[in-house]
């Protein structure tokens, strides 16, 4: 070897330990950011045939396609099981004490007491106040959950202007990912915040993504629909103003097309937007179909029947709904009225303090709301017995009669009043078992495949300190070789004087 060539090699040598070395600084100063990829060293050889080392970034397109994948399903997941959790609260938690299956029941308990001793008043009292208690619930859980659907409608709106601000920031390092590519800079920072853009929109919305020259990369959701191509989309979305049972929310729109929402208790849905969707448009829905078909129950249950045989339309019993008025007809069977629990009530001539009489419930022919529509061919109990407890009798028995239901509540089409609202109860409550199942398992695969990443393309501190001792043991080797290399020098000189 000449002394030059030992030079130039003594030069390369310090100049890759010293790119090395702002690596191993750069990974060890990032040890702790789940957002870095580990710089490494890797030698190539240019078009002259020489050696180059270039630092590049560790990456793994197969882990990093399924981390986004996890994230967006484990995002979805999480969003349904804190919503289904939140409508199972409004029941009254674990034991569902506030729920309308837990009041039917007292209700129909202190029926059958009253149905024994027809003459105490003061049990048709307790009765009156029970189906009150019934009422409330179906009320206040109806309008608590419409309410719920405007609260998601506010965190999609939210969502999505979060999910705009992230598109710009993606937009704006992608084209500088491309600038720097084509012109042969180091772009490594900028595909580290690239693919964190692409983590925090994967939680918003299943995403794709696809690379393209001078690593460009467009995104598209899951479904195909185009999310960024050179600049983001569209995502429009308008938030209504209030909900009811009849109010229909407004679709999310991407590139023109509405996102669908996820299905299931192991939803379908991929990201926080889809599984906010499924709750605000399926399982709302379906619950508030549920509350309505048990108060259009209850009402036909209760109805006072022509006595007489002659026909005469039935009209409201213990139940009735606000804004009844003389001709209205009970609700068909089998048929949901959308709204029916929000209205629902108990029959003002039968509250004491409208000024009514609880003990009419025993005899029938009563009006509705003091409204004066009832007549004779209503009345039950004809020669006024203080004992008479036919009525009565046939009501408890209501509670076990099979009746039939509008299948759009997605739980028994044909069964009991209680057997109705308990499945109510059941449908929840398997709804969310599967929900929680599936979280904890979506949770682990997240988990699973983020280690993964991390243990490819993340840093070890025992790698980067053994990579140290690699570097200091190189340029000890490079500096001893420059001293010799001095040293021959020198001689040289010292011969020719």
């Amino acid at each position: 070897m000449s002394l030059s060539s030992a030079i130039s090699t003594a030069q390369s040598i310090f100049s890759n330990t010293g790119l090395q070395s702002s690596a191993l600084s750069k990974n060890i100063a990032n040890a702790s950011n789940p957002d870095y990829a580990r710089r490494v060293g890797i030698m190539t050889i240019d078009a002259n045939g020489a050696q180059k080392l270039s630092i590049e970034r560790t990456y793994d397109n197969g882990l990093v396609k399924q981390v986004m994948q996890s994230t967006s399903e484990a995002s979805a997941q999480e969003v349904l099981q804190q919503k289904l959790e939140g409508v199972k609260s409004l029941l009254g938690g674990n034991d569902y004490e506030t729920a309308p299956s837990t009041y039917l029941k007292t209700l129909r308990d202190n029926l059958q007491a009253y149905a024994t001793k027809p003459n105490e008043s003061t049990l048709a009292a307790t009765v009156v106040s029970s189906a009150g208690d019934v009422a409330s619930s179906l009320n206040s859980i109806s309008t608590e959950i419409q309410a719920m659907r405007g609260v998601i409608d506010r965190e999609i709106s939210d969502t999505i202007e979060r999910l705009n601000g992230i598109l710009e920031q993606f937009n704006q390092v992608n084209d500088a990912i491309k600038s720097g590519t084509a012109l042969g800079k180091d772009v490594n920072n900028e595909l580290d915040m690239r693919e964190r853009y692409l983590k925090q929109i994967s939680e918003i919305v299943g995403v794709r993504s696809f690379t393209r020259d001078n690593n460009d990369m467009a995104l598209y959701t899951t479904d195909g629909t185009m999310l960024f191509d050179v600049d983001a989309r569209k995502i429009l979305f308008t938030p209504q103003p209030a909900y009811s049972a009849t109010t229909t929310g407004n679709a999310i729109i991407v590139d023109g097309q509405a996102m669908t929402a996820g299905e299931n208790g192991n939803s379908t849905a991929r990201g926080k937007l889809q599984a906010l969707l499924q709750m605000r448009d399926d399982v709302i829905p379906t619950y508030q179909r549920q509350l309505d078909e048990t108060a259009r129950g209850m009402i036909e249950l209760f109805q006072q029947d022509d006595m007489t045989g002659g026909g005469a339309d039935p009209i409201p019993g213990l139940f009735t709904w606000s804004g009844y008025a003389a001709g209205d007809l009970i609700p068909a069977t089998g048929t949901v009225v959308d709204g029916l629990s929000s209205v629902i009530k108990v029959n003002d001539t039968l509250v004491k303090s409208m000024a009514g009489n609880p003990t009419l419930l025993r005899d029938g022919g009563y009006d509705v709301d003091g409204l004066g529509l009832a007549t004779g061919v209503y009345l039950g109990n004809v020669n006024d017995e203080a004992g008479y407890s036919t009525l009565l009798d046939g009501y408890v028995a209501g509670f076990e009669a099979e009746r039939s239901f509008d299948p759009a509540g997605m739980i028994d089409a044909r069964t009991s009043i209680g057997g109705y609202t308990t499945g109510s109860v059941g449908w929840l409550e398997q709804l969310i078992s599967e929900s929680a199942a599936a979280n904890d398992n979506k949770q682990a695969q997240l988990t699973r495949v983020a280690e993964a990443l991390s243990n490819t393309t993340g840093v070890s501190l025992d790698e980067e300190m053994a990579l140290m001792l690699e570097l200091e043991q190189s340029y000890k080797a490079s500096s001893k070789l420059v001293s010799t290399v001095d040293e021959m020098i020198q001689a040289l000189l010292a011969s020719v004087k």
